[in-house]
């Protein structure tokens, strides 16, 4: 530093911080041999704070005094801790040698934090599902002196980029570990967003605390399921919305006859079958369900002789029970094949359809599965 900046900064008896930059957490005040007069004017903005440390010794011990907002002028009455460090008894009026620095009090925002991979959560309907999630959280500095011990050391200018990473990596962890905890079901979360922001906020704002800061809100954005079980969730959806398995089932049969109808090699193949008269007498049994008047009070009749319904493993859950007609609309959209696992009453358990006789000829069209390489 040059004679006329030393003796400048001499002169100097000002000492506060101009926040000029939004990143900066920790601002070391500069000052030529940290040399700071007795009686200088020590001014704390709203949205500071602001600590003396001893001549750059970083030990607990000697992190000093703390000042809120306000203005002051230094003297002995009001640097108690320092004054005791010093061994100053009596009044100081010399220059002397300390570091301030300033603490922004106020909230970091817009702070990015995603899963470090996906966690495990074990849902009552799906099973073990693996769930990602990301998002954005806040946070503000809670105790100074904490911050200044943990975090900073002796950096002039410590800003968020300086921890964000490390903040990141933590709460990807942590969320990993807390989200099988948070008790909300799988098929919920992305309409739960922010009761699953505020459970993780509950969870991890003890491993900020650790270091001074608060964690102030944490945001849930997107939550990544995987595609099976997004695909199960649309499904019950869709059953939902038309009602039971058996309207879902000439639903699908109808959709595989408009399918059909823009494909003249599969529809060929599913008039040799007999679909199209099993759809239509399928699209009539529902039309006449919604406009029939309402059937009266009793016990549903039982199926005719013959066509005992059957229920089907689909996608590892149990669906139906499905008549004859339901059944052969799943064939043609794939979802009863041969292999698939099927049931009725007065059956032992559950076997494959082909090993069925009364199934069999729903798939007497289908070619067999091909032979092994």
């Amino acid at each position: 530093m040059g004679l006329w900046n030393k003796l400048s900064n001499e002169f100097i008896d000002i000492i506060e911080w101009l926040d000029d930059n939004p990143n900066v957490m920790v601002h070391r005040f500069e000052r030529y041999q940290n040399e700071i007069k007795m009686g200088a004017k020590l001014t704390v903005r709203e949205g500071q704070v602001a600590i003396m440390v001893n001549e750059g010794q970083m030990g607990k011990g000697q992190v000093a005094d703390v000042f809120m907002p306000g203005m002051y002028e230094l003297s002995t009455e009001n640097m108690p801790l320092l004054s005791t460090i010093k061994g100053w008894k009596y009044g100081f009026n010399s220059p002397f040698k300390a570091e301030v620095y300033f603490f922004k009090t106020t909230r970091f925002t817009n702070l990015k934090w995603g899963t470090a991979g996906p966690a495990t959560m074990r849902d009552p309907e799906f099973g073990v599902v693996r769930v990602t999630a990301f998002g954005i959280y806040g946070l503000r500095i809670r105790d100074a002196k904490t911050v200044l011990l943990e975090l900073v050391g002796t950096q002039a200018d410590f800003t968020i980029q300086d921890i964000e990473e490390n903040l990141r990596g933590k709460i990807g962890l942590r969320i990993k570990e807390v989200m099988p905890e948070i008790g909300v079901p799988v098929i919920d979360l992305e309409g739960k967003v922010s009761v699953v922001g505020q459970r993780i906020q509950e969870k991890i704002a003890g491993d900020f605390e650790q270091y001074g800061l608060e964690l102030c809100e944490v945001q849930v954005q997107d939550i990544g399921l995987p595609e099976e079980v997004e695909k199960a969730i649309d499904q019950q959806g869709a059953m939902r919305a038309i009602g039971n398995m058996q309207q879902f089932a000439q639903y699908q049969g109808a959709q595989a006859l408009r399918d059909a109808a823009q494909n003249p090699g599969m529809a060929g193949a599913m008039m040799g079958v007999g679909v199209g008269g099993m759809l239509n007498q399928s699209m009539g049994n529902l039309f006449a369900a919604n406009n029939s008047a309402p059937a009266a009070t009793g016990a549903t009749p039982p199926p005719l002789p013959g066509a005992t319904p059957y229920f089907v493993a689909i996608n590892g859950a149990q669906a139906g029970p499905f008549e004859r007609a339901a059944l052969q609309a799943q064939v043609v959209n794939g979802s009863l094949t041969r292999d698939s696992l099927v049931w009725r009453q007065g059956m032992a358990g559950w076997v494959k359809a082909s090993e069925q006789t009364d199934l069999q000829d729903l798939f007497a069209a289908l070619p067999p599965p091909l032979p092994p390489q």
